[in-house]
């Protein structure tokens, strides 16, 4: 399962360029002196760390404590990246992580920023992001498991392989079920390979929890745990214009408010998945839309007239007919099956 930004990845960024000679000083040469020193400002500026960092400022709405906890980390990289430099102790740092939270708030989006800043900063050599669920992983027989796992880490080599709804592979009740051979592969390289490999897993809150629980192994390799909080109602709305700008799309003042008064609606509706569940309301809105001007033009459109949503094309949504909430139905794992239109 995608996040709702994932399309506006790019390929991987250039290679990381060194810290130049203004940013190392050269040790003096005198016995007493004091030994070299490293500009981080420099290293932040060379790198290109600060230009990943303003584009999930200006592309990710809301999203506080995520942006956070990622310049935190680059912190931390900036920092034993000079101390590599200048030839103090170290080890390699654990930069597997965890991205909780419900569908459609970015995790996909951030963890593909997140290759990128670790390519940038000469902890990757490609920066490329592999997605996958389960289904790429497990087998469905014998002897098929292994080599669809070991397929898979072999494409993300280099980069980072993105597991969401990583608990399925944890299927206990099956005890027939191959999950458990994909996750013994995992670890394994996890630990072996984890200098050119970071391993990030997502999904829901409590059901990674309960994958935690239930394989330490997985637990005592996350370094990170990042947390996705819901988007709130104006910022589902700052969302919705932005997505609709990137389509040369805009809405009427009344459409706006139509859209305001829906999308609270929608939150209290069965499998509300966030911005995804704003992107199909958007689609849908596009297709009324489309329909309107088809039996309503009269002779020749505009720009004006075919980029423009008015209010009748959230107002015919089912979402104000609805009321109030509904009891939740079964949800198959990562999809907006509501239908609410």
């Amino acid at each position: 399962m995608a996040d709702e930004a994932e399309a506006a990845a790019g390929g991987p960024s250039p290679a990381p360029a060194a810290p130049s000679p203004a940013a190392l000083s050269a040790a003096p040469a005198t016995a007493d002196a004091g030994p070299a020193r490293v500009d981080l400002r420099r290293i932040y500026e060379e790198s290109g760390v600060g230009d990943i960092l303003a584009e999930l400022d200006r592309d990710l709405v809301g999203l506080a404590p995520v942006k956070r906890r990622i310049r935190e980390t680059a912190a931390l990289l900036m920092v034993e990246r000079a101390r590599a430099a200048l030839g103090l102790l170290r080890e390699a740092p654990t930069l597997h992580m965890s991205f909780t939270g419900n569908p459609g708030t970015g995790k996909t989006t951030v963890a593909l920023r997140m290759a990128s800043l670790l390519h940038r900063l000469g902890y990757l050599r490609k920066g490329h992001l592999v997605s996958v669920t389960r289904d790429d992983l497990v087998g469905q027989y014998i002897g098929h498991t292994a080599p669809k796992t070991k397929d898979v880490l072999k494409r993300a080599m280099g980069g980072v392989l993105f597991i969401d709804e990583a608990y399925y592979l944890y299927r206990p009740e099956n005890e027939r079920d191959y999950g458990q051979e994909a996750i013994e592969i995992l670890l394994q390289v996890m630990e072996t390979k984890r200098d050119d490999l970071v391993v990030i897993v997502a999904g829901y809150g409590e059901r990674m929890d309960t994958f935690f629980a239930s394989n330490p192994g997985f637990r005592s390799r996350i370094a990170h745990h990042i947390d996705f909080p819901d988007y709130s109602d104006g910022e589902l709305l700052q969302i919705a214009e932005a997505m609709l700008e990137r389509q040369s799309y805009k809405l009427s003042p009344e459409a706006r408010a139509a859209l305001a008064a829906y999308i609270p609606r929608r939150r209290t509706q069965p499998l509300f998945a966030n911005a995804r569940s704003i992107r199909n309301a958007l689609d849908r809105a596009r297709l009324r839309q489309a329909n309107r001007l088809f039996e309503e033009a009269e002779g020749p459109l505009d720009a004006e007239a075919l980029s423009t949503i008015a209010a009748a094309d959230f107002l015919a949504s089912r979402v104000f007919q609805m009321g109030g909430a509904e009891p939740a139905a079964a949800k198959e794992p990562g999809t907006d099956g509501s239908g609410a239109a």
